[in-house]
């Protein structure tokens, strides 16, 4: 046992020394096989990766997914017709784009000043539109993949603010397109996929989009683990991007509001004069946002609310068919986080939500029924969130995944496949996107600027996107009273019922300078107009019409 425990160590390894009767007892066992070790992984040493400046990508699962339904939404809105407000949003790429500074009314032979289709985000488009040389469908249709983009980021970006789970975002996806009901809902604002596929080139899409961005940008500069801290500069931004929503889309912009001010009053824990006072730079940098926009008032919109609710009033009718699957998927994980945490924010804003949207059925305007399409979002999201938390799952749990499940596939069956399938492959009666006719062969024949008159629904809303100008216009627009709307609508009805004389006809000519006429096959065609071109595909004729003036210059 003379010398250290080391070298008495090594002598007994070797030749089986005195160590086998030492003090310390006998040596531990030696496996005869020696146990197999993992293989070393190499440490990132520090600045050691400039031979890799971004490192392993590996691409997430909001990444792929995400990636394949713009992909699919896209090439889906492409490969069916154009329709409804479509013609409305390339006729105002038209006129911007033929005076940027003074452009006239987006369907009529009249100024278009205060017009509220004038926004920023036409603006852009119509700069895309003279630098490419585009017309206002090319552009109309190029929007729908920038729309869905913004959509899809805002989204994930908002997920992410409260949960770090990758599939989070995805089930969050698949319940937005999906998780609906099963009464078909096609309408601007609302994000189902049957809904999508025909307004995902409207500018409510992107709208809702930058909203989403916003109430992601509230919860992080509201959060307690926040990476940057919530200066002045950041509130402003917040409250330039909510300007930019009511510049955009104002009805969007209720739900983006309504839904940032949800968001700092539940996170916000440390409320001091101070802080109250550093909050307030997101309501003014709104305000001055929308103030300083040139092409009309933005807080004189509230007055032309009573002029569109009659329009929104069939948002509140078949409730329950349009909405109880995600009231069923998505109410108990509501009901789930508010238990938790009284100040939890999703649950306060479908609350909020909720509130602003009986307040519009309760007093009659029912234009505030646009932010059903947000409010749905929210249960969406909390439905999501409490399907992504991590396994493993208790019971009740497990069963609350197979009932959501099943209610996508309802969803998806009843109500939204017909955006992606085939009549062939649907159920009896399914609801698809709306196939409308193309009137590219009366725009061949009508210059932009020249006044056509018409009583077709379809045409009226198509025909401005070639550039043509209404003598009665469908929508209503601060730009023109409605009362002079309404009185342009009689002129056209009288002209092409047959009940006007000639002597009212000719006035009818001259005070709106008509130079075209677009009739049905079934109405009687006038003895001045001369037939010069008519539709294989829905009999409709286009006729010239003698002495109504000059085009629009």
């Amino acid at each position: 046992m003379s010398g250290t425990p080391g070298g008495s160590e090594g002598a007994g390894a070797a030749g089986g020394g005195s160590e086998a009767t030492g003090a310390f007892g006998p040596p531990p066992a030696v496996p005869r096989t020696a146990p197999v070790l993992p293989p070393l992984r190499r440490s990132r040493v520090a600045g050691a990766s400039g031979t890799r400046p971004f490192g392993r990508w590996r691409p997430t699962p909001y990444f792929v997914f995400g990636g394949l339904v713009w992909i699919g939404i896209t090439l889906a809105a492409w490969a069916h017709p154009v329709c409804c407000d479509a013609g409305q949003h390339a006729a105002v790429v038209e006129r911007l784009k033929a005076d940027l500074f003074h452009p006239a009314h987006p369907m009529a032979d009249l100024p278009g000043a205060g017009s509220p289709y004038y926004s920023p985000y036409a603006l852009a488009q119509a700069l895309f539109a003279k630098a490419t040389g585009s017309d206002g469908w090319t552009v109309f249709r190029l929007a729908a993949p920038v729309n869905l983009l913004v959509l899809l980021l805002g989204l994930n970006a908002f997920v992410k603010q409260f949960s770090r789970r990758p599939w989070a975002p995805v089930l969050a996806l698949v319940f937005l397109v999906a998780l609906w009901g099963t009464e078909p809902l096609r309408w601007s604002g609302f994000l189902g996929l049957l809904s999508l596929v025909s307004v995902v080139g409207y500018p409510s899409t992107f709208a809702m989009g930058l909203a989403l961005t916003a109430w992601a940008v509230a919860a992080r500069l509201t959060s307690p683990e926040r990476e940057f801290p919530a200066t002045a500069w950041a509130k402003a931004g917040l409250g330039v991007l909510c300007g930019l929503i009511l510049l955009i889309h104002a009805i969007s912009a209720v739900a983006a509001v309504a839904g940032v001010a949800v968001l700092v009053l539940t996170r916000w824990r440390g409320w001091t004069w101070r802080a109250a006072a550093g909050w307030a730079l997101v309501p003014l940098a709104a305000v001055v946002a929308g103030a300083v926009w040139p092409y009309f008032g933005v807080f004189s919109l509230g007055s032309a609310s009573d002029v569109l609710d009659p329009t929104h009033r069939p948002l509140y009718r078949e409730l329950v068919g349009r909405y109880w699957l995600v009231a069923l998927v998505g109410l108990p994980a509501l009901a789930l986080r508010l238990r938790r945490d009284r100040r939890d924010p999703l649950g306060w804003m479908f609350l909020v939500f909720l509130v602003v949207a009986c307040y519009g059925w309760a007093s009659g305007h029912y234009t505030y029924g646009r932010i059903l399409g947000m409010t749905a979002v929210v249960p969406q999201v909390a439905a999501a969130l409490e399907l992504a938390s991590p396994r493993p799952w208790r019971w009740w749990r497990t069963a609350y995944g197979a009932a959501a499940a099943l209610a996508v596939c309802l969803g998806f069956l009843f109500a939204q496949a017909g955006a992606v399938l085939p009549a062939s492959a649907l159920p009896k009666g399914s609801a698809r996107p709306p196939d409308w006719p193309s009137y590219a062969w009366a725009a061949e024949h009508v210059r932009p600027g020249e006044p056509l008159l018409t009583v077709q629904r379809m045409a009226t809303r198509s025909l401005p996107g070639f550039g043509v100008d209404m003598a009665a216009p469908v929508w209503s627009d601060p730009a023109l009273a409605e009362r002079d709307r309404a009185a342009r609508w009689r002129a056209a009805h009288a002209y092409v019922s047959g009940r006007a004389d000639a002597a009212r006809r000719a006035g009818i000519v001259r005070r709106y300078h008509v130079r075209w006429l677009l009739l049905s096959r079934y109405q009687r065609l006038p003895a001045e107009a001369v037939v010069v071109d008519w539709s294989r595909e829905t009999g409709e004729v286009l006729a010239r019409v003698p002495g109504g003036g000059g085009e629009r210059g």
